[in-house]
């Protein structure tokens, strides 16, 4: 029989620990530290006492809890001494079953490993959906973090094993994250439609109004209609809009969603975790046949990455009215205009005006995002309560000095424009990093024409700046223009720089962030509370009315705008069962 989470609150501590036995590999310890902490209100409550027992145990206990693991495909396995658990897992990948040349490659980079690190590679081999990775995806992983920085890996390592003690504490509780699994799924089969150029690869790659973005747009709207939504429409931007009703037809509307463009080879969550997690909520609302005081609207937004077109939010900028129609004459780098590319798609943009929401009918606007950085991922929180998105601006430079023979050109005589914007780029680098929460990045370096053997007479470069106020964020764009000036006068240089974004920060509107505290802390998960540095569709419709923000853990160190962005079907769980709770906390107000 599955244990509940009432028996493990209630029995003797020594029956506790032997209901927990073989979480942690040949490590009991830190089950039985974990449960002084009971009673626990969830399971979440619990595997995050777990994690923070071994994240104060110290690196000693941490090395050793490592090296308690079995190599993948290794001795052990051979030998047939793994535990049940590690055969269970290590089965399920196939491990169990290599190839000679599989198992002969398995071999060398665990050697390769082991001689790096001294202890052996740690992979939770069923994956982020817990059905197991394909053994070239686990090749790839090893390959790759074999390049890690030892302190890096070792963490990498611990990460791993709690998201194998995670599953093998969902076996123990026969608890399946099945809300979280849909989600994931969704994502999963999504991703199957890419831009030409980048399908052909396996990468991802969906731009504004593509076959394939116009694929993307369909298949939501059906998935809409299965969840049960009253109203589904591809509006005149390209925005799957799905509309549930409100018991009474007076009511205001929640509004929510995210974006399903995506960067050039991007990642699968990016934005469309944001459109998927309530469309699970939604079609729970009607598999129960319930109706909430208010409507509740979910947005698929067309654009939010300006990768096709050098405008960005089209999508939710429609919905505050803030869409230009300057924009409709850009060019793709195919020469095919926007306005062209919306007639393709047979969207109406004298439409487009009409798509303007009145905020006075609605509560406000709340979104879900992958955390697209580290942060959660190194405290092992599944969710974050997001405080403030960053005001940002753009600039793009160059730099101008004189171009000369590389060979003749004497050290104290030459203008060079490419040390120049290296000297710059160490300031933004120092600057960027003496304020909290403010971040400055030089992301491109160009010498036009360069040569190995001239002296560069020409550098163009970019900046971004974010802070979580205006106030930091223009103080640094200042002290960085003013370092540029001093740097180009002291070497005989001139530059241009140009603004060519700028975004005000969207703090979060204090009564909506508490209820994604109050939602986060009923589900046994610990508040933290984080701004975030990348932007989102929030930022707009914070413009017309209040805004909120989830976040949710990222793997891989929550690398985003990447293939490596992922995240687990348990933390998209957590995601749904938030959302719910906000949602009746909402009813239970109106």
């Amino acid at each position: 029989m599955p244990l509940t989470l009432d028996q493990l609150n209630t029995v003797p501590l020594a029956e506790a620990a032997q209901q927990l036995d073989g979480l942690y590999e040949h490590s009991p310890w830190i089950a039985e530290a974990a449960l002084a902490q009971r009673p626990f209100t969830s399971l979440a409550h619990l595997k995050h006492a777990m994690t923070r027992v071994l994240a104060e145990g110290g690196r000693d206990a941490q090395v050793a809890l490592i090296r308690a693991h079995p190599e993948l495909a290794g001795k052990a396995m051979v030998s047939n001494t793994l535990t049940a658990e590690s055969t269970h897992e290590q089965s399920k990948a196939g491990l169990t079953n290599c190839t000679p040349e599989e198992f002969a490659k398995i071999q060398q980079l665990n050697a390769a490993y082991n001689a790096k690190f001294g202890f052996p590679f740690i992979l939770a081999v069923r994956g982020p959906r817990g059905l197991g990775l394909a053994k070239a995806e686990i090749i790839a992983t090893f390959e790759r973090r074999l390049d890690n920085h030892p302190d890096f890996e070792l963490a990498e390592c611990l990460r791993n094993i709690h998201r194998i003690a995670e599953i093998r504490l969902n076996d123990k509780f026969g608890i399946e994250p099945v809300l979280g699994n849909d989600v994931w799924d969704w994502q999963e089969k999504l991703s199957a439609h890419s831009d030409p150029g980048y399908a052909e690869r396996g990468e991802l790659t969906v731009t504004y109004l593509t076959e394939a973005h116009r694929a993307c747009a369909l298949r939501i709207s059906h998935w809409m209609r299965d969840c049960g939504f009253d109203e589904v429409e591809i509006d005149a931007v390209g925005n799957v809009v799905g509309r549930y009703h409100a018991a009474s037809p007076e009511a205001k509307t929640l509004l929510t969603g995210s974006h399903y463009d995506t960067v050039r080879n991007g990642g699968k969550y990016d934005g469309r975790l944001g459109i998927f997690v309530p469309m699970a909520c939604v079609r729970e609302l009607s598999r129960q046949g319930r109706r909430l005081p208010y409507g509740f609207e979910v947005v698929g937004f067309a654009e939010e990455e300006g990768q096709r077109y050098k405008a960005t939010f089209l999508g939710s900028g429609a919905l505050t009215g803030h869409f230009d129609t300057a924009w409709l004459d850009q060019q793709d780098a195919d020469g095919i205009t926007m306005r062209e590319a919306m007639v393709h798609a047979g969207l109406c943009i004298d439409d487009i005006p009409k798509l303007q929401r009145d905020a006075a009918r609605y509560l406000g606007f709340v979104e879900v995002h992958i955390e697209q950085g580290p942060v959660l991922n190194e405290l092992n929180l599944p969710l974050g309560i997001v405080t403030s998105i960053n005001g940002s601006v753009r600039y793009v430079g160059e730099i101008i000095g004189m171009a000369s023979h590389a060979g003749t050109t004497p050290m104290d005589r030459r203008r060079d424009a490419a040390t120049a914007a290296a000297e710059l780029a160490l300031f933004v680098e120092q600057r960027g990093g003496a304020v909290p929460h403010l971040v400055a990045t030089v992301g491109m370096l160009e010498v036009p024409n360069g040569s190995i053997n001239v002296v560069p007479g020409r550098c163009k470069f970019s900046l971004d700046i974010r802070a979580t106020t205006n106030e930091v964020r223009d103080a640094c764009a200042d002290d960085v223009r003013a370092e540029l000036a001093r740097i180009c006068e002291k070497r005989g240089l001139h530059f241009k720089l140009e603004e060519t974004l700028r975004a005000a920060a969207a703090p979060s509107a204090p009564a909506w962030q508490a209820r994604w505290e109050r939602a986060v802390a009923s589900l046994g998960v610990p508040l933290f509370r984080m701004p975030s540095g990348a932007g989102h569709d929030a930022m707009k419709l914070h413009e017309i009315m209040p805004q909120a923000m989830l976040f949710v853990r990222g793997q891989n160190a929550g690398i985003s705008h990447n293939p490596l962005e992922s995240t687990t079907s348990d933390d998209m769980q957590l995601a749904v069962d938030a959302f719910s709770r906000l949602l009746d906390q909402l009813a239970a107000e109106s």
